[in-house]
């Protein structure tokens, strides 16, 4: 069957399925369940409105139950067994996770990340949209500044390990220092501080989508408010950081907490970098050197990103719904 065939049937099939779907459980609803033209026609049609919104829902909450529900369910209870997915040993993954010293070091790096890449980028992102937005050539400054959202994290650390490297002929922190008559080091094997050069590649990419955002929330701002606070003698500190940022406070927590997400879910920066080593580790990289030599270890880590995640995005959409119905 040619794949112009399989494409028209799949159309059809999936159409039809839904149309049939649907118009079979109306007809259904109304004249069987809640039939109309009993005694109780009026409560009947009552009822069957409150239930209809849910047949519309069910085939949406069907699909999010298969490809969301079932995965954190069956990561769950994997992480019960044993490598081999044969032996039951309840928390015994979790217990040992715990207890590894590499655990602790990755999780600790996980906070140190959540910490300084959404404070860095949200202010570089805040600062700059300000900024910008008083030049003449603001729109190609920002451009510019939001550039990087364009190369993939594989990219961008490639372009910094050039940046990092301790040969004083291609590193530009090493050339700066050979400047000054210092020895070439690796900074990527500077212990505790080699994760804030990792995180500063983040900060990086990170700061243009902040600027945006941060740009048209600044944007519309009334100027009523702004003149007002000029005429009432505010200098332009004080009228950044007393009349604007308060009036954007709700999509600059927005904007932290969407950059937050992606900070725990990353992985790709530290694997390209340092590959985990020289202390490193994050969860997401800790979890995949264990994915092909213990994957109940593996699994176990998984479901701790994900239970670290989950609040943060609950805040998150609870934080954007509130901005929406301003």
């Amino acid at each position: 069957m040619s794949p112009m065939i399989q494409g028209m049937l799949t159309i059809l099939i999936g159409v039809g399925g839904c149309v049939g779907y649907f118009y079979a459980s109306n007809l259904i609803l109304d004249k069987v369940i809640f039939p109309v033209g009993s005694k109780n026609s009026g409560r009947n049609i009552n009822r069957a409105n409150m239930v209809r919104p849910w047949l519309f829902l069910l085939p949406a909450l069907c699909a999010m139950s298969l490809y969301l529900l079932y995965p954190v369910v069956g990561s769950f209870y994997r992480s019960l067994f044993n490598r081999s997915g044969e032996l039951f040993i309840g928390f015994g993954n979790y217990r040992v996770m715990f207890a590894d010293d590499g655990f602790q070091t990755a999780l600790v790096n996980n906070f140190l990340w959540v910490l300084v890449v959404p404070a860095g980028a949200t202010f570089l992102g805040l600062l700059v949209a300000q900024l910008t937005d008083r030049l003449v050539w603001g729109n190609i400054a920002k451009s510019l500044i939001f550039m990087p959202m364009a190369i993939s994290f594989v990219g961008a650390s490639l372009i910094w390990k050039f940046v990092y490297a301790n040969n004083p002929d291609i590193g530009l922190i090493n050339a700066i220092r050979d400047s000054f008559g210092a020895a070439p080091l690796d900074p990527l094997q500077l212990p505790f501080w080699n994760n804030f050069f990792l995180m500063f590649i983040l900060v990086w990419i990170q700061t243009g989508f902040a600027m945006v955002i941060l740009s048209a929330a600044l944007r519309g701002i009334p100027e009523e408010t702004v003149e007002a606070a000029i005429i009432d003698g505010a200098n332009p500190f004080q009228v950044f950081f007393r009349i604007k940022v308060p009036q954007i406070k709700g999509t600059i927590v927005v904007v932290w907490t969407t950059i937050t997400i992606l900070v725990l879910k990353v992985f790709d920066i530290v694997y390209t970098m340092t590959g985990g080593n020289f202390g490193t580790d994050i969860l997401p990289s800790y979890m995949m050197s264990y994915m092909f030599r213990d994957d109940g270890r593996a699994t176990a880590v998984a479901f701790v990103i994900m239970v670290i995640v989950l609040p943060v995005m609950i805040w998150n959409i609870r934080q954007a719904r509130a901005e929406a119905e301003r």
